[in-house]
């Protein structure tokens, strides 16, 4: 260091850090020889903390605010020093800034899967990622546990530390939880609260505490996640039997569309057809079990009743039903002989020739003799 540089830092009497970095935890404040005036000025903004370090032992801490460095000021560090008169030469010692803000945004994930035993599917394989917030709980255990005499600390020489135990700590809260795999999506926030405790005892030694945590997902592998999709594919076609169908029938609209085919798309339909059949029985078997029933079938049509014109007195007459022309016919103004029509019929026929109205004559004696 030049002879300028030694004047202008044995002349500065403000003691200060203003952090523009966003990812430095702790921060020594350069001084020529650790050297600081008697009656400096320490500022300490909102968010940070400095602490005194004398001959490596952690002496006074300071909270924010602005102090005039004299012996009323610094207790701890008047004592180790052996001031007990007061003194006016510059005196020796480190002072480190602490971050106390809350560091945002921090990722966490598993980086393998985590194998656990679920109600459901049995042995599982767990991912999930998230991330969380922490903090400076306190700085003096900081100091003399993890950053030493490192006159610049980032949060990145702690990231992958932090990580690692929050994911170690993860896979023991979510098998404490007793959650089934599917049922995790709801109970996150109740896994990361049980997580953070957990992560309490873990963070003291470095000084650190635990702000807040998120799960953002807990994924299956992807062929079991493939597999619940088919699942859930088969929940929402809900009759297979009618969804088959409908695709058969597309199936035809497509042929249709399609008449150079030939006899190969014919043979391929109905080969569709059989298969769909086939399908659609066993998995309504393996869906419903042995209790399944095939669907009720519905009612024959209604027959059609009858209504018959009919030549009486030599006029045309009616239509008639079923009940008018037997009453015509018990009275005789119908016989077997009489000209019937319907509609449907060529012609007019005697009624005696025509099927339909053979019972109705069936309950008519025959003439008497004579």
């Amino acid at each position: 260091m030049g002879i300028w540089d030694k004047l202008t830092h044995e002349l500065v009497d403000i003691v200060e850090w203003t952090d523009d970095s966003r990812d430095t935890l702790v921060y020594r404040f350069p001084r020529y020889n650790n050297e600081i005036k008697y009656g400096a000025k320490l500022t300490v903004r909102e968010g940070q903390v400095a602490v005194f370090v004398n001959e490596g032992k952690i002496a006074d801490v300071y909270q924010p605010g602005m102090y005039t460095l004299q012996t009323e000021n610094m207790p701890i560090l008047s004592t180790l020093r052996g001031w007990k008169y007061g003194f006016s030469s510059p005196f020796k010692a480190e002072v480190y800034f602490v971050a106390t803000r809350i560091f945002t945004d921090a990722k966490w994930g598993t980086k393998n899967p985590i194998m656990l035993r679920d109600p459901e599917f049995g042995m599982v394989r767990l991912r999930a990622f998230g991330n969380f917030t922490y903090r400076a709980a306190d700085p003096a255990v900081l100091l003399k546990n993890i950053v030493g005499t490192d006159s610049r600390f980032t949060v990145d020489e702690l990231g992958d530390q932090l990580r690692d135990m929050l994911v170690s700590r993860f896979a023991a809260a979510l098998g404490e939880s007793k959650v089934a795999a599917l049922d995790l999506a709801s109970h996150q926030d109740e896994v990361a609260k049980l997580l953070i405790t957990r992560l309490k005892d873990d963070f003291a030694p470095f000084g650190l505490e635990v702000v807040t945590l998120a799960i953002e997902n807990i994924s299956m592998p992807p062929e079991v996640e493939a597999a619940m999709d088919k699942r859930t594919s088969m929940g929402v076609i809900g009759n297979l039997s009618a969804y088959t169908q409908f695709q058969a029938a597309n199936a035809i609209a497509d042929a249709a569309k399609n008449p150079g085919g030939g006899a190969g798309a014919t043979m391929g339909l109905g080969a569709g057809f059989a298969m769909g059949n086939q399908m659609a029985s066993q998995m309504s078997q393996a869906m419903g079990g042995a209790n399944v029933t095939a669907p009720m079938q519905g009612p024959p049509p209604i027959p059609q009743a009858l209504s018959f014109y009919a030549v009486v007195d030599g006029k045309q007459d009616g239509p008639f039903d079923g009940t008018a022309l037997q009453s015509h016919i018990q009275s005789g103004q119908v016989g077997r002989q009489t000209l019937v029509w319907k509609q449907g019929m060529s012609a007019w026929t005697p009624a005696g020739q025509v099927p339909e109205l053979s019972s109705l004559f069936a309950a008519v004696p025959p003439p008497l003799p004579r």
